[in-house]
């Protein structure tokens, strides 16, 4: 029998009454001839909860222990649920990260998969249960329980897709889908069918909330076809997949902003091999994560260096950028610290041209300067000032009809 992957968010579970809706949607999967493994995240706010106690006992809490105590949460989830097929009258199990023996690497917070037992939940399916694993969490091969970070339960759960192969990994949580842009932000925006792996990495990298980065990559590596849709509806929600010939038809998919971004300026640096290595091996030393570097040469000595960092990097990133301005030498360093970046994504790029043309034309049209401009293979961004960033992205949505599902959109240039 063919196998489907289900992943509950804590919004779906957060209550007696959602654990019972989840449960009917299980069995609705069942009934259609499924076997139907499900991951589950801890229920509601329960994890702000820990949280929140741990910091009152200890500022400082070991990770080891903070991943002993957040994975109870996704186990309270499991039984429950476990108890709700039961009283309808479906069998079901739940297991632990550990008692599935999802071995991780040893990185608590942030562990990462290396292997399932993916045998031992196909024994229980094979019995006709409907398997619940805790999302979220793993063990290491010291028997530590660990946790997998942002994003961790719909890394389990993709995770357990391509290990159970699964014909699908159905990811439910509180929106229909994946939308073109932020719909809080442009309320026009279009919910998506379909979007590549290769554009939901694009997006989720630049602050979508639809996924985590790690998970769409496993997907994409595995080939797991991922639905993300909403757990108090019957839509069929946005399917994330390989890239199909229809897909090319469309410049873009999706927009996207980040806010609390600034930009650090080097100029004047020597231009000479390894001057860029020692500046960024500097910023790792630090921890500072880096994005969107631009270098340009103005002379045969020397080159200007830029990049942008996040807010909360921004302090740490200006005092190691003055260090390195008397030890290079270079000629100044400059911090921006009112920028954002709006950005346009789509396979469509690879094969038509026009997307830069039309981008910043709509810019231009709305009065947003352009600071700097970044691309990718299917991706354009543009540095723009904060309070631009709300209009550029409405001047970009509107250029490119993110207002309108992709099968209405023209191929306009």
């Amino acid at each position: 029998m063919a196998i489907i992957v289900q992943k509950f968010g804590g919004s779906s579970v957060a209550n007696t009454e959602k654990i019972r809706r989840a449960a009917k949607q299980v069995i609705e999967r069942m009934q259609a001839g499924y076997q139907v493994c499900v991951v589950a995240s801890a229920r509601g706010r329960q994890i702000e909860e820990l949280l929140r106690d741990a910091r009152e006992l200890n500022p400082n809490p070991p990770k080891r222990e903070m991943d002993q105590l957040l994975s109870t949460g996704e186990q309270q989830t499991v039984s429950l649920l476990a108890m709700a097929l039961e009283a309808m009258g479906q069998k079901a199990i739940s297991f632990t990260g550990t008692q599935i023996h999802m071995l991780t690497d040893g990185v608590y917070s942030n562990a990462q998969i290396k292997s399932v037992d993916s045998e031992f939940i196909r024994h229980e399916l094979n019995e006709g249960r409907v398997v619940i694993v805790a999302g979220y969490q793993g063990v290491d091969e010291h028997g530590n329980i660990t946790s997998l970070g942002r994003g961790g339960s719909d890394t389990s759960a993709v995770a357990l897709a391509a290990a159970l192969k699964a014909e699908e990994c159905e990811i439910f949580a509180d929106v229909d889908g994946v939308y073109t842009t932020d719909p809080q932000v442009f309320p026009k925006a279009a919910l998506l069918d379909e979007i590549s792996y290769d554009e939901m990495i694009e997006m989720a990298s630049l602050g979508t909330g639809a996924m985590h980065i790690r998970s769409v990559a496993i997907g994409k590596r595995y080939n797991v076809r991922i639905r993300i849709r909403n757990s108090e509806s019957n839509n069929p929600g946005t399917i994330i997949t390989h890239e199909v010939p229809q897909m090319e038809g469309i410049l873009v998919s999706g927009a996207t902003i980040q806010r609390d971004m600034a930009k650090i300026g080097i100029a004047g640096i020597p231009n000479v091999p390894g001057t860029a290595a020692r500046i960024f091996a500097r910023l790792a030393e630090a921890k500072v994560v880096v994005d969107d570097i631009i270098q340009t040469e103005i002379s045969h000595e020397k080159a200007n260096l830029s990049f942008m960092v996040r807010n909360s990097d921004v302090q740490t990133a200006q005092k190691v950028a003055n260090e390195l301005k008397a030890e290079l030498p270079c000629d100044s360093v400059f911090v921006r610290d009112d920028i954002a970046l709006i950005s346009a994504i789509g396979v469509g790029m690879r094969s038509q041209y026009g997307v830069a043309e039309k981008m910043f034309g709509a810019l231009a049209k709305a009065k947003v300067n352009i600071d700097s401009i970044t691309t990718s293979e299917i991706r354009i961004s543009c540095a723009v000032g904060r309070p631009d960033v709300e209009r550029a992205l409405e001047a970009v949505c509107l250029a490119f009809e993110l207002d309108r599902p992709a099968r209405q959109r023209t191929k306009k240039r």
